[in-house]
C-alpha cells in the first residue's frame, strides 16, 4: 500500500478531495456497485443504471478504466464483444460502497431533507 502525501491533521489533502470528487460523480458509485456483482457487459451496466445515457456511460466507463478501478476486456476482436471488471482496486472499494449504504440505512439519510 502506498503512503499517502496527506498530513495528520485535520486538513483535508488534495489526494482526499480529488478522490471523493472522482467517485462522488453522478452515476460513478452505481457504476461500481453494479460491477461488484461480476464482470458485466455494457448493456447489463447500461440496464442497472436507469437514467444514464450511452454517452455519460461510456465516458463515465472510459474514467473508471483510466483510474485503474475497472478493466475493460475484449472477449471478442471481430465483434467487439467488452466485458468490464473491477480491478484490486475497485474491488477494494467494495467496503467504501457498502460502508455508505450502511450509513445511509442507519441514519436515514436523505439529501432534501
Amino acid at each position: 500500500m502506498k503512503k499517502s502525501n496527506c498530513e495528520t491533521k485535520l486538513d483535508v489533502c488534495s489526494n482526499y478531495h480529488s478522490t471523493i470528487e472522482f467517485i462522488g460523480r453522478k452515476w460513478m458509485g452505481i457504476i461500481i456497485y453494479t460491477l461488484m456483482s461480476g464482470p458485466k457487459r455494457y448493456h447489463e451496466i447500461l440496464s442497472a443504471v436507469p437514467g444514464i445515457s450511452d454517452r455519460l456511460l461510456t465516458k463515465r466507463l472510459n474514467e473508471l478504466v483510466n483510474a485503474n478501478i475497472v478493466n475493460k476486456h475484449y472477449l471478442d476482436s471481430s465483434t467487439k464483444k467488452v466485458e468490464y471488471t473491477l480491478t484490486p482496486s475497485g474491488i477494494a472499494l467494495k467496503e467504501v460502497i457498502v460502508a455508505i449504504h450502511h450509513w445511509i440505512e442507519v441514519y436515514e439519510w436523505e439529501q432534501n431533507k
